[in-house]
């Protein structure tokens, strides 16, 4: 598949969501493994009820985000913008949380979240993950939400991320990540690639293109199985401090085992994802 063929397959998957969403309605369907119900009751309650339908990730980077008063935040991806504006709750009026989204509907439909949420500390943006439209060194910390596996070119995602994180700045991501034992065809046998499947990365392959980004201190913990072989987990890293080597730190991040997916207790048997066990839907 050439770049503008993924970059049209997932918009307009995506550009169908959000109107459905806008609607007041949803395909997550009953599997929870992916969709609203990765979000805590209470957050959910803080948000418009169309930023929780078109909630569409695999997991909650908020949670392990460690979101400080004062930081500039940016979501890849923000779809609706739950993570945005639950990003912008926790940075205060002092911070300020981005969201990027190629989609035209999603945007229309986090604008009137925004609107709808009173949120004054928010700014929804139109690029491609892959050309980030921000400048270099100006955010803390980058999150997103099974949004990455969506990307065409995932090495530009990686450069782009340490591009825009200042020196010291984290990312805390949610992605859908392969065992390293499935090949590229066994991935594309599980799902779509706008289903958040087909174009995931394998464990090895999402932290070595991390590190030849020039970020460190890599860590990758599962959380659920969402398709046989096929894993939501937790990415962190960091972007070294000035004049420091890559895996080093400023401010170290909360210490975490570094989980094998064979480690992993499964919490989801059924497999699959929504929509039909497409994924992402």
């Amino acid at each position: 598949m050439t770049t503008e063929t993924i970059h049209e397959e997932v918009r307009a998957h995506y550009a169908a969501a959000a109107i459905q969403a806008a609607e007041g309605s949803c395909c997550a369907g009953d599997n929870q493994a992916i969709g609203p119900e990765v979000y805590s009751a209470l957050e959910r309650d803080e948000l418009p009820d169309a930023a929780v339908l078109a909630s569409l990730g695999c997991g909650n980077p908020i949670a392990v985000a460690d979101l400080r008063e004062g930081e500039r935040v940016l979501d890849l991806g923000s779809g609706g913008g739950i993570d945005v504006l639950l990003s912008a709750r926790r940075v205060g009026p002092t911070g300020r949380a981005f969201g990027l989204d190629m989609t035209d509907e999603m945007l229309a439909l986090a604008l009137r979240n925004k609107a709808e949420a009173g949120a004054m500390n928010v700014e929804f943006l139109k690029g491609h993950i892959e050309a980030i439209p921000l400048p270099a060194g100006s955010i803390d910390v980058v999150i997103s939400n099974c949004v990455i596996n969506l990307a065409a070119d995932k090495s530009a995602v990686f450069a782009e991320i340490a591009r825009v994180l200042r020196p010291g700045g984290r990312m805390g991501v949610s992605d859908i990540v392969a065992d390293d034992a499935l090949s590229a065809g066994e991935r594309a046998e599980r799902g779509s690639y706008a289903g958040c499947i087909a174009g995931a990365l394998s464990v090895s392959e999402f932290r070595s293109g991390l590190i030849a980004a020039g970020l460190g201190d890599v860590e990758i913990t599962p959380s659920h199985e969402v398709a046989p072989g096929m894993t939501s987990c937790i990415i962190r890293a960091v972007k070294p401090a000035a004049g420091a080597a890559a895996g080093a730190d400023a401010a170290p991040l909360p210490a975490r085992p570094r989980i094998r997916l064979m480690d992993l207790p499964i919490t989801n048997d059924e497999g699959g994802g929504c929509c039909g066990g497409s994924g992402c839907c």
